[in-house]
């Protein structure tokens, strides 16, 4: 019988000049992807939530996954797209860019949903 995995609590918060959080995310069972959306594989501050929460790191890019199935998403978008994408679905939202709400989605951007600037040190493990 597989042991069932263990997951831990992170709080991620806004970097310098960023927007909303923080964020405490905590994987599940069957929602425990660290959904990474931002072009070079695995980017160091989803693979630092990894690390810290016990969840999966899955690069966006090279695969896809239902939105039931992301415990949080790593983005790099100064934009409008990918932005509002994932609030609107209620998958919180790690932007490594210090954007606020804007474009066409800014109403599902919520600082509950949203965090961005985020750098690998504004994370941390809640005990």
């Amino acid at each position: 019988m597989a042991e069932e995995k263990k997951y831990r609590k992170v709080r991620i918060k806004k970097g310098p000049k960023g927007w909303g959080g923080p964020l405490v995310i905590e994987p599940k069972p069957g929602r425990d992807l660290i959904y990474s959306v931002t072009g070079g594989g695995i980017h160091p501050v989803a693979q630092r939530i990894a690390d810290l929460t016990g969840g999966t790191p899955f690069d966006g890019f090279k695969s896809k996954a239902a939105f039931e199935e992301i415990a949080v998403a790593v983005i790099d978008c100064g934009g409008t797209a990918r932005v509002g994408v994932y609030p609107m679905k209620k998958v919180p939202t790690v932007d490594i860019y210090p954007t606020s709400p804007s474009g066409p989605l800014f109403r599902f951007i919520t600082e509950e949903l949203f965090c961005s600037g985020v750098r690998v040190e504004d994370i941390e493990l809640i005990e």
